[in-house]
C-alpha cells in the first residue's frame, strides 16, 4: 500500500508502507531506503 509521508517543511515522499510507529510516525521503503515521517 503506497503512503505519503512529511519530512520537512517542503519534504514529502511516497513509498510503501513499512511499519506504523506507537508514536502516529510511519515508515515506508522507497527502493532500499526506508523513510520515516508523519502521515499525510
Amino acid at each position: 500500500m503506497l503512503k505519503t509521508i512529511i519530512l520537512g517543511s517542503c519534504v514529502s515522499v511516497q513509498g510503501i508502507l513499512e511499519q506504523i510507529l506507537p508514536d502516529g510516525r510511519i515508515s515506508v521503503r522507497v527502493g532500499k531506503q526506508i523513510f520515516t515521517g508523519i502521515p499525510v
